[in-house]
């Protein structure tokens, strides 16, 4: 899990514009191929209101296993709310109404019969802020396996710790302290903490809000090589502010704009040709 701090993944120029570029009021339908083959999520016509503003507008795309989707797009620009949807996170603000259809390999998630704590042990989620339970190290990691009845004795529960802590590349770092608070840790250790907490009930996605952006450049190459790791197993989906971020660690990108899903494609291509004005924009810095 070592990694040597290298410089920064360049962001190429985009080329110089040309009429393929489409301009900013061709906002009808998102720019490039919303699906993906053997999709784990899809996404038609999503819609998120709270209250009056309207946060998330006709949003389509799927979500491909074993690849990592990034979201990008300035702030308030509705990433973070359509993240929140897939695991129905906002079903716990009062004012939002999510609209249109969101499925998990194929079930409506929003489906009378569906159990919402089943759900979000299936679609884990890793926050901005380290938010460790004030449990131990090993409390931390067992609590949901105890919960959801994956183990069943300790020498099983024992396993399933020792084998999340150690996929996200903390265990030779705890593996003598595993009794003391999940609080006690540095705030990288923190973070992947975390990632083992929500691996350890095996999901099949892993939602991530900004999850590098309060920790410092050695423990985000951490995070980052882990989701490499990750991917493996999982699809990842995270939002960032980093185009830097974006690039390194994401096979594709979702550019997002006042609540349009603006473009969508592969990230090599979206950083360095891409379609819509909007994105172009975005990427060379001229706004957000």
């Amino acid at each position: 899990m070592e990694r040597v701090q290298t410089e920064p993944v360049a962001i190429p120029k985009p080329a110089a514009r040309t009429s393929q570029v489409l301009l900013v009021t061709d906002r009808d339908k998102t720019v490039g191929t919303i699906t993906v083959p053997d999709p784990v999520f899809k996404c038609r016509d999503v819609n998120v209101h709270y209250g009056d503003k309207h946060a998330i507008k006709n949003v389509s795309i799927e979500i491909a296993r074993n690849q990592v989707l990034a979201m990008i797009g300035p702030s308030g620009c509705g990433k973070s709310t359509f993240l929140r949807c897939l695991n129905r996170m906002n079903d716990t603000i009062p004012s939002a109404v999510v609209t249109g259809s969101i499925t998990l390999d194929d079930q409506d998630i929003h489906d009378k019969r569906q159990d919402v704590v089943q759900l979000r042990a299936r679609v884990g989620m890793v926050f901005q802020k380290p938010n460790p339970f004030p449990k131990s190290i090993y409390e931390n990691v067992a609590y949901g396996p105890r919960i959801h009845g994956l183990a069943g004795d300790r020498v099983e529960l024992d396993e399933i710790v020792h084998t999340s802590l150690q996929r996200a590349g903390l265990w030779e770092e705890v593996k003598d302290r595993l009794n003391q608070p999940g609080t006690s840790l540095s705030g990288g250790q923190q973070q992947r903490l975390c990632i083992a907490r929500t691996i350890a009930v095996n999901p099949e996605v892993i939602l991530m809000d900004e999850p590098c952006s309060a920790l410092d450049p050695i423990a985000t190459a951490r995070i980052e090589d882990l989701m490499e790791e990750l991917r493996q197993s999982y699809a990842i989906c995270i939002v960032t502010h980093s185009m830097q971020q974006a690039a390194r660690v994401s096979q594709r990108t979702a550019y997002f704009h006042l609540g349009d899903l603006i473009e969508v494609g592969e990230t090599d291509r979206i950083f360095t040709n891409p379609r819509h004005k909007l994105t172009e924009d975005y990427i060379t810095g001229r706004f957000g």
